[in-house]
């Protein structure tokens, strides 16, 4: 977790993008982060690009809104996820 500017969750991952593991654990990043299942996290755009966007089921945009600040916040983001 690299962290986050203007709204926009930064993430860097050391999978390779093949084969869809990139992608996979940025799903994973990004469930951990938010405290939600992987099935709740879509890459709803970008899937194939560097920039993505995505879906997270069960969270409101208030909640969202919460969380990205804190981790925003916190002190020990700079992890990368395998």
């Amino acid at each position: 977790m690299l962290g986050v500017r203007d709204g926009v969750l930064l993430v860097r991952v050391a999978a390779p993008p093949v084969g869809g593991a990139a992608n996979q654990a940025c799903v994973r990043l990004i469930a951990d982060a938010f405290g939600i299942r992987k099935s709740q996290v879509e890459i709803a755009g970008g899937a194939g690009a560097r920039d993505k966007r995505v879906v997270l089921r069960g969270v409101t945009p208030d909640d969202a809104a919460r969380r990205l600040a804190a981790l925003a916040a916190a002190p020990d983001n700079k992890k990368t996820a395998p």
